[in-house]
């Protein structure tokens, strides 16, 4: 009766908005992982304009108390979140129908956004913060209350459109719109620095969306788990003689928090020995309580004895290290102890507001520089990397292979002055895992991270659909070229063993790598299913980190040689398709893991209810998210990209893809600019 009565509140909740009384004031939580006070960067008027903002979601009567709250707020964090209105009931992703809606599309909508701001899943949660240090849905409360209601009350002709977590309304529009679109961050490009970011997010009238954060489609760290998997047995593969095992082999990186905290498992799941320092020790013992790192040390001397131990027993295993990984690269370049591969995945695209914490300042330390001297901080977080780029050299001169793990490490080590780049002086001296392994390997063939999740809540449900996509990878790698075998083994064993290493985190969820065709076939087999009542409806995505939803210069389009890949057409036109080939949502977002105005990314979701329509939506749009950037990577005269569109073609009649023709090197060589 009790678990009914929630449910009624609950629903009843979600349909109220904002509420008819002003609630009472709420005390932030004690422990919990709170998002960094962010920099005093509004001037007097400034922060009048931010309250005015603000208090534009509430009644007139209630603006008093709430102006001396907001402007409290403000003072003390840097963001005015309106904590007051964080709702009462607990934020998970409960089953689609206990979701109050007209349209079961919104329902599955609202699904999404609640896992996303899960505890379990988010980074911090109190502040809408999904991952990376700022990935927010939304920007306060009041646009998540909002929210909520339009979903829960919209129809099949309606459009909810967000304009970076503001919810503008509900617009008629049909039953083949999406029913959400969302913006995040779309600047005026001239207005897209860092410093603008804090600026208006300050204001009130723009956020950072991430990726999947602001799209409602992370879904826990399995997401990067699978990547970053992908990428580890890769690199390995690259250095390692073709017969020896990863066991024994060091891979070093750095972060536990949002997205990073996937590292551990991936490297475990990849065979080798991981090492990843975390400078927060909350964010540490989490990830150790969770299950997702082997073993948690907080002393050097203590690591350096551990890692030399799982060296000499060729072991598989994850440690944890509370402590700055600058101090790790060093220590271990004095005692010889030999890293295979490197990287670094804290988050670098936000240096100044939290993203990376310098070496000589303790977690703390840090956090109370950061919020009162910015500045100074600054200059710490320049020296940092300095110094984290010499020892990296120190180990590469030694064999280690070290790749930028898209962060934008290498970007913000380069402007802070380090000894990071080529002989050129344009290019670094360590390429990004996208142009050395992900885009070569994976994006140019159309293989990229494919996602869904289990509307029902149910493992049974997710059980199912791993059979499922089994099933049709194994069919296809019978008669898959030569070309692509690699990209079905590796995926065909990772949905073998997705249950054993327990990756799922609030919803039941699963990532793969797959290309158009294994995508929509997939997808086809999966709404068969609905249709025959065997699984519970579904929603699809993927990450914007794929094949064709994000331009980013230093990451997925960093394989690019043309010039082109500091254009951004081919996002905008990704999410443009999306929308009119059937997708639920779409989103475009200025931001993501490289940072403010480093990138424009686009995302979408599909929901599967097992009908005609729904068939007819996956085949059209699945194939075009896909493809366009196939189209557009073979226009760049990517080798495998070239293969891979010629072959779509021989597959789909419909399909007409402009070629290049390539020039005899000898002729460009031989012409004469002086």
């Amino acid at each position: 009766m009790k678990n009914q009565e929630e449910k009624t509140m609950f629903r009843e909740l979600i349909l109220k908005g904002i509420p008819e009384t002003l609630p009472d004031k709420k005390p932030y939580p004690v422990g919990v992982n709170s998002a960094p006070i962010r920099k005093n960067i509004l001037s007097k008027e400034e922060k009048q304009l931010a309250i005015r903002n603000a208090l534009r979601y509430f009644p007139t009567e209630w603006h008093q108390i709430l102006a001396e709250e907001f402007a409290e707020e403000l003072k003390k964090y840097g963001r005015i979140y309106m904590h007051r209105f964080k709702p009462e009931y607990k934020l998970f992703a409960r089953p689609l129908e206990e979701y109050p809606a007209q349209s079961i599309q919104a329902a599955s909508i609202m699904l999404m956004i609640h896992n996303n701001l899960d505890p379990a899943v988010a980074q911090h949660p109190e502040e809408l913060i999904t991952y990376g240090g700022n990935g927010a849905v939304f920007q306060n409360w009041a646009q998540y209350l909002i929210t909520m209601q339009y979903l829960a009350t919209m129809t099949d002709d309606q459009t909810l459109h967000l304009y970076s977590g503001h919810p503008m309304g509900l617009f008629p529009s049909s039953k083949n719109a999406p029913r959400v679109i969302v913006t995040n961050g779309m600047m005026i490009p001239n207005y897209s620095k860092p410093d603008d970011w804090e600026k208006f997010n300050a204001l009130g009238v723009t956020q950072y969306g991430q990726m999947t954060a602001g799209s409602f489609m992370y879904i826990g760290p399995q997401g990067i788990v699978h990547g970053t998997t992908i990428t580890v047995i890769n690199a390995l593969r690259k250095i390692l003689p073709k017969h020896e095992t990863p066991a024994g082999k060091i891979f070093l990186t750095s972060g536990l928090g949002g997205m990073s905290g996937a590292q551990p498992k991936a490297g475990n799941i990849a065979g080798c020995i991981t090492v990843c320092a975390e400078v927060n020790p909350k964010a540490a013992t989490k990830r150790h309580e969770q299950g997702w790192v082997d073993v948690l040390i907080d002393n050097m001397e203590e690591l350096v004895r551990r890692v030399v131990q799982a060296q000499a027993k060729n072991e598989v295993v994850s440690i944890a290290y509370i402590g700055n990984v600058v101090e790790v690269w060093e220590q271990f370049d004095k005692r010889n102890i030999f890293i295979h591969i490197g990287s670094d995945q804290s988050s670098l695209h936000n240096p100044w507001s939290g993203g990376y914490y310098p070496v000589g300042l303790g977690f703390e330390e840090a956090n109370d520089m950061l919020s009162k001297n910015p500045d100074e901080f600054k200059v710490f977080v320049k020296k940092s990397l300095v110094r984290q780029a010499n020892a990296i050299n120190k180990h590469a001169k030694k064999g280690t292979y070290f790749f930028d793990y898209g962060n934008a490490f290498l970007l913000e080590a380069s402007r802070a002055g380090a000894d990071i780049m080529a002989e050129n002086n344009i290019d670094f001296k360590y390429a990004s895992y996208v142009e050395d392994i992900l885009g070569p390997m994976c994006f140019d063939f159309g293989f990229g991270p494919f996602r869904w999740v289990c509307t029902s809540g149910k493992p049974e449900d997710l059980d199912k659909t791993d059979k499922i996509a089994l099933s049709v990878m194994q069919k296809m790698l019978k008669n898959a070229p030569e070309e692509i075998k690699q990209q079905l083994e590796d995926n065909i064993t990772w949905i073998i063993d997705a249950n054993k290493n327990k990756l799922v985190v609030g919803s039941q969820a699963r990532i793969l790598y797959a290309d158009a065709e294994g995508r929509a076939k997939i997808a086809e087999e999966f709404n068969m299913a609905i249709a025959k009542g065997e699984i519970g409806m579904m929603v699809l995505g993927r990450d914007h980190h794929d094949v064709s939803g994000t331009d980013s210069p230093f990451r997925e389009t960093s394989n690019i040689h043309d010039g082109s890949k500091f254009t951004a057409d081919m996002a905008i036109h990704n999410v443009i398709g999306d929308s009119f080939r059937g997708a639920t949502w779409v989103s475009i977002h200025n931001g993501g893991g490289v940072g403010w105005g480093e990138v424009i990314n686009g995302g979408f979701g599909m929901f599967l209810d097992g009908s005609k329509e729904a068939s007819k939506k996956l085949k059209s749009m699945l194939f075009f998210d896909v493809n366009n950037g196939i189209a557009r990577r073979s226009w760049a005269r990517n080798e495998n990209a070239l293969f891979a569109i010629k072959r779509e073609m021989e597959r789909s009649n419909k399909l007409k893809v402009t070629l290049p023709n390539l020039v005899n090197d000898q002729i460009i060589e031989s012409l004469d600019f002086e």
